[in-house]
């Protein structure tokens, strides 16, 4: 997710908590000598930080970028990404005018528990790191799948599988079927960054994106309650994503969505969320609690939906917002033409600022709110499983 935090705050919460770094991590630097500094590597990427406005850069200057706010698309090993959704043009997708399902999903949000998200939280904000390039990374790729197919297995529906990346941290994706392949995503990314030394410091990521993560999870642990969707009666194929990489620019959702626009996948829609526990800041500013509801670069349609379902499953309301090009996972499936949206917690204005840092823990967080964003998952996810699209 984007960052507004300056580089000297940064560095200084990081710093503050350096003697965190595990001693195995201590060790390996004791080892590596000025010449053969790992942050320092030659290997350069291709970004992409506006529409057709490209520069090669390294590992350091990716940071570099992002502590200033920068967001990108990294599109070394994508660099097609969206051309065939450009040479064939896919029909507009039109979304419900109204809900259609209240009955069968309000039984549903009463069995969102805020307890199951606060405790697969603790466990994934207790690696030291989720930077996707980091063995931490790996580690917490392989505890999230575990997690997944726990939920499916309990269920007894369903598949999970690892989408695989040569950078060692896999990305997830879980497959509901329905009676067609026409398929309704929602996707979080599961990797975490500390901007100042991704490879040394501490990035719990409990908003960025562990928030997001555990949201998602939960909706999809509620949603496998329903009849209908065990035995799949639902119109439409449901997935849920945890993406790797999105912190490297959207590293993971590119390849998953490269992948798709290759193989034909019919994406009718698709949902990120990204830090949805952080409320502190818009109560301090006397502002009501809301979801914050992105506006640029997005499926103006789906965007529309998602208002109508937060007000018909939410107890919250919804602001308009925006976070810019290329700010979340989102927009790597509008690249390859497919429907996108992406709510956050707040006005962006009031996003977390503790985010990319050391300090970005469960205690900031506000679960009651993140309940409100898995209820609109649910919600939007039952809608969008049922609808006939054209």
């Amino acid at each position: 997710m984007r960052s507004s935090t300056v580089i000297t705050a940064l560095a200084a919460a990081s710093l503050s908590h350096a003697l965190s770094i595990p001693s195995s991590v201590r060790s390996a630097l004791g080892q590596v000598s000025a010449g053969q500094n790992p942050f320092a590597a030659a290997e350069r990427y291709l970004i992409e930080l506006a529409p057709g406005e490209t520069r090669w850069v390294t590992d350091e200057d990716k940071w570099a970028l992002r502590r200033e706010g920068q967001q990108f698309f990294d599109i070394t090993d994508t660099p097609d990404l969206g051309l065939l959704s450009q040479q064939n043009a896919k029909a507009k997708v039109s979304f419900p005018s109204k809900m259609a399902h209240n009955e069968s999903i309000a039984p549903l949000l009463m069995e969102l528990d805020k307890k199951h998200m606060s405790g697969h939280l603790a466990t994934f904000t207790s690696f030291h790191t989720r930077y996707y390039k980091s063995d931490y990374g790996r580690q917490s790729s392989e505890w999230l799948f575990a997690q997944v197919n726990k939920t499916l297995t309990h269920a007894g529906v369903g598949s999970v599988q690892f989408f695989p990346h040569s950078w060692g941290q896999n990305s997830i994706i879980a497959t509901l079927p329905g009676k067609s392949e026409k398929t309704v995503v929602i996707g979080a990314h599961q990797d975490s960054i500390n901007l100042f030394l991704p490879s040394i410091f501490a990035a719990p990521g409990a908003d960025d994106d562990g928030s997001g993560t555990v949201t998602i999870l939960e909706a999809l642990r509620v949603l496998l309650m329903d009849k209908d969707i065990l035995h799949g009666k639902a119109e439409n194929t449901i997935e849920f994503h945890w993406y790797s990489a999105e912190e490297g620019g959207l590293l993971g959702s590119q390849a998953i969505f490269s992948a798709y626009e290759r193989a034909g996948r019919d994406v009718k829609a698709m949902l990120q969320q990204d830090m949805t526990g952080y409320t502190h800041a818009t109560i301090a500013a006397g502002e009501p609690e809301s979801v914050g509801v992105i506006t640029d670069f997005v499926d103006p349609g789906l965007t529309t939906f998602i208002k109508k379902v937060v007000d018909s499953y939410c107890s919250i309301p919804w602001i308009e917002t925006k976070c810019g090009y290329a700010c979340s996972d989102h927009a790597s499936a509008s690249k390859a033409g497919y429907p996108s949206a992406f709510v956050i917690e707040s006005d962006f204005k009031y996003s977390d600022k503790k985010i990319h840092t050391t300090d970005d823990k469960m205690e900031y967080l506000d679960f009651d709110h993140m309940l409100q964003h898995a209820r609109l998952t649910l919600g939007l996810a039952y809608e969008l499983a049922f609808a006939k699209f054209d």
